[in-house]
């Protein structure tokens, strides 16, 4: 009875159907851990839209967005869909003024808003029922009281390299350019860590924590408020600029005493 059974396992194991079966189970396992995952990542910051709002963003998508993006947010030559891009990027690009864009480039230019908070929160609507993406942040991550120490050697380790040390911003490629932090809000911040605008990577919760995030927040804050122990800052922009001043504060002082001289010994 025992063989019986162990050759009809055997059996089934060495089946085409088995081997589909458990490719199968597998992708159910997988795919079920990864949506639980995202539920639990963005289920801290879930803001509810009403239908008004909804469709009040949507007659301004059409009258403002379409053109570029397509009257679903499909997308089109000369703009990029919309669909699962979340309510978080809409805030982040059209509060800072770089959406709609004025005209092509290396990247979007910051620009006076063209649009008041009701609309920018209607459109945000708008474009999160497309599909699922960041939201707008919760007000408790904002609040710059978390832990600058920590926020400080996150924000070194990974924004650093092209927003400077001190949140300065700098030059990138092509270009570019990794602009300075200094006068960017806490959500505007937030904002731009979940949803990598242009050259941007995408920090979500799974890199990122929340809590980190507003660590990053406070350190930067942090840097805004207080007076450099150093003294003057020179733009933050790092040992080159603080070289070159000294370097002609220097070759004045040599200019200005070869002058004395010339004119004592006449």
């Amino acid at each position: 009875m025992m063989q019986k059974l162990k050759r009809k396992l055997n059996g089934l194991r060495r089946s085409p159907r088995s081997v589909i079966a458990v490719l199968f189970a597998g992708l159910i396992v997988v795919g079920s851990g990864y949506t639980a995952v995202n539920a639990s990542v963005s289920s801290e910051r879930t803001v509810e839209y009403t239908k008004e709002d909804i469709e009040y963003g949507k007659k301004l998508f059409l009258s403002n967005c379409a053109s570029c993006h397509g009257k679903n947010a499909e997308g089109t030559a000369n703009g990029p869909s919309l669909i699962g891009v979340g309510a978080a990027s809409v805030d982040f690009q059209v509060s800072t003024g770089r959406m709609p864009g004025a005209a092509s480039g290396p990247q979007l230019q910051v620009k006076p808003v063209q649009f008041t908070e009701e609309e920018i929160h209607a459109m945000a609507a708008f474009v999160a029922s497309l599909g699922a993406g960041p939201s707008v942040p919760d007000a408790a991550y904002l609040q710059a009281n978390g832990d600058p120490t920590k926020g400080g050697e996150l924000f070194r380790i990974n924004c650093a390299m092209c927003h400077n040390a001190a949140g300065a911003g700098g030059a990138l490629t092509e270009g570019k350019y990794a602009p300075s932090l200094d006068n960017s809000s806490p959500k505007i911040i937030y904002e731009a860590m979940v949803t990598g605008p242009q050259n941007m990577p995408v920090f979500n919760d799974a890199n990122i924590s929340p809590e980190e995030k507003n660590d990053i927040i406070t350190y930067l804050v942090y840097l805004r408020e207080s007076a450099s122990v150093g003294g003057e800052e020179l733009g933050g922009l790092g040992p080159v600029v603080e070289g070159l001043v000294s370097w002609f504060g220097l070759l004045g002082i040599i200019i200005a005493i070869t002058i004395w001289l010339g004119a004592k010994s006449n």
